[in-house]
């Protein structure tokens, strides 16, 4: 098989260019694609890779995910988060969930533990209670800086992985703390299938980031895979899914992918969007 691939990204948000917080997400992805491809080169499946940088990713305290998210309209955090297995096509996610660190790992349990995809709220919470899943309190989500932005804003900090594992299995992986003061309540595109993720060991792996009620409207994630079967490459397929966020619904965001050749793929259409890839052995490369 080929070499093991990893690309992450910290969110096509109203990034800054010339701040220190866009250059703080910027080595976090650097930390998460190497975290990533330590799994990978030691044999690891995707599916591993993926949650293992988005974990860096949730940790990172100026990205909208895990620790750093958002509060809502009521100063409360609620987030969500997507894992996706290429290989099976099995998925987990959760939304509307509080007071947990890593909501990406609970997406996980969710796919392995239960005999459903989808867990939101309550429920949700319930669920990680009954596993013994590690919750924490408000404060360990909410930074300061981050809750200072809580105004209503178009776009927000997602931030996601995808990786090629050296057996050929794609998985994709999305979190995020949601929109800056939303609706109590409110789901993005980031836990939906199809939307703010998707993988495919057929096509390709994608996670998307930007205004989720435009990219759950395309669909974008899975939009990138039906052009990888079509034939396009990974990075035309996503550039392809961004033009038509922008000329059908005015929204802005961007998107990662891997296709099942290997091939990179990073497009979006706001001022940055953080993220970083890494091939084989090779260092991580880094961009914004």
């Amino acid at each position: 098989m080929g070499k093991p691939v990893i690309v992450v990204h910290g969110g096509a948000g109203a990034w800054e260019l010339t701040s220190a917080r866009l250059v703080t997400a910027m080595e976090a992805c650097r930390e998460a694609a190497q975290a990533g491809q330590r799994v990978l080169l030691a044999g690891g499946g995707a599916l591993d890779a993926v949650e293992t940088a988005v974990r860096v990713l949730e940790d990172c305290p100026v990205l909208d995910a895990g620790r750093g998210s958002f509060p809502n309209r009521n100063g409360e955090i609620e987030m969500d988060a997507l894992i996706m297995d290429g290989r099976s096509l099995n998925l987990g996610a959760v939304a509307a969930v509080q007071y947990v660190r890593y909501p990406i790992s609970l997406a996980r349990r969710v796919m392995t533990d239960t005999p459903h995809h989808f867990l939101v709220g309550a429920g949700a919470a319930a669920f990680a209670d009954s596993i013994g899943f590690p919750r924490c309190e408000l404060a360990d989500l909410w930074v300061e800086e981050m809750a200072a932005q809580s105004q209503p804003t178009p776009t927000s900090d997602t931030v996601g992985a995808v990786a090629l594992d050296a057996n050929g299995n794609l998985a994709a992986a999305t979190s995020t703390g949601g929109t800056r003061y939303k609706m109590p309540g409110r789901v993005g595109d980031s836990p939906l299938v199809g939307a703010g993720g998707y993988a495919d060991n057929r096509t390709a792996a994608v996670s998307a980031t930007g205004h989720g009620e435009s990219l759950m409207k395309l669909l974008s994630s899975k939009q990138v895979c039906d052009l990888v079967a079509m034939g396009f490459s990974a990075q035309l397929a996503g550039e392809t899914a961004v033009r038509q966020l922008s000329q059908r619904t005015d929204g802005e965001g961007g998107l990662i992918a891997i296709d099942f050749l290997g091939q990179v793929g990073i497009a979006f259409n706001t001022a940055a969007m953080p993220h970083a890839w890494a091939a084989g052995e090779q260092a991580p490369t880094v961009g914004r």
